[in-house]
């Protein structure tokens, strides 16, 4: 029969190569969190007028943050507009010309028709039906001719229009409109500022669901697929704290390790690449640590 002290000992023994064992467990994948990050930038050059934003600060989509000085374009727009009217005023005289022609050789043709008749009846000459003829195609040819008088004033008004819708459309695009729900990650410009059109405003991002980017080695890649479940661990003062995961997209090339996460002598390994999509609970940050372990 085995002593107390013989049996405690053991049962000590039995806890701490447990816990060395547990211990010993590593995890199918290691990597860091990572958010599609948008820089917006602006459309437009002048001042930057209003640019309410901060860093941190949740936007939602089509929230207008801010917009830049658009003065000369309505300047433009205006002139435009005034270029426009003075021609459309010598097109009306164009076309109130054809109108009264028009209006001539409806009259010409009737005329026509009635010597027509009259010379069925032995009423009228030949010589009366060649002289409305002539005037017929004399009026044709005034016709004609006006409207190719017209045709570069009509061309004109089109493109003014074009014109005057160019600069509407820079005006919109002078009103920023954040495109995107996401936190402001980084703020590049203030109010007053001249800006440009490409030149960037700020950087924004959804931190409602992060992307864990965590490499796996071929012979693990056979017990991997899109849309399985897995568990991701993150360090919480002493202890893990523990999320649900879903594999979203698994590469199609195998690439050396980063040399971010590796060892020297594992950085010749090839190893496949895959993203992780896990609900943020506000715990998730930009470039932190985390464990991948399958189910």
């Amino acid at each position: 029969m085995k002593s107390p002290f013989t049996i405690l000992y053991t049962a000590i023994f039995t806890i701490i190569l447990s816990s060395c064992n547990s211990n010993s467990e590593l995890a199918d994948g290691y990597g860091n969190f990572e958010a599609v990050e948008t820089t917006i930038s602006a459309e437009s050059n002048g001042k930057l007028l209003k640019f309410d934003i901060e860093e941190g600060q949740i936007l939602k989509k089509n929230t207008i943050i801010g917009y830049i000085d658009t003065i000369q374009l309505a300047l433009k727009k205006e002139q435009l507009i005034a270029s426009k009217n003075v021609i459309s005023s010598k097109s009306k005289g164009v076309l109130s010309q054809i109108k009264v022609l028009k209006s001539q050789l409806k009259t010409a043709q009737i005329s026509k028709k009635r010597t027509e008749n009259l010379i069925a009846a032995n009423a009228g000459t030949q010589k009366q039906l060649d002289d409305i003829n002539g005037k017929i195609d004399v009026i044709i040819n005034q016709i004609i001719s006006v409207e190719t008088q017209n045709a570069p004033i009509v061309n004109e008004l089109k493109s003014i229009d074009v014109q005057v819708k160019q600069i509407e459309d820079q005006i919109q695009k002078s009103i920023i409109t954040n495109p995107v729900n996401g936190t402001v990650l980084v703020k590049y410009a203030e109010p007053n500022e001249i800006t440009s059109f490409g030149r960037p405003l700020y950087k924004i991002a959804d931190l409602s669901t992060m992307q864990l980017r965590v490499y796996v080695s071929e012979a693990q890649l056979a017990s991997i697929k899109i849309g399985q479940e897995v568990t991701i661990k993150i360090d919480e003062n002493e202890d893990m704290k523990n999320y649900d995961g879903i594999i979203t997209w698994v590469a199609a090339e195998a690439e050396f390790t980063p040399k971010i996460i590796q060892t020297k002598e594992e950085r010749v390994n090839l190893v496949y690449a895959i993203k992780i999509d896990v609900k943020n609970d506000g715990s998730l940050k930009i470039g932190m640590p985390a464990e991948m372990w399958l189910k």
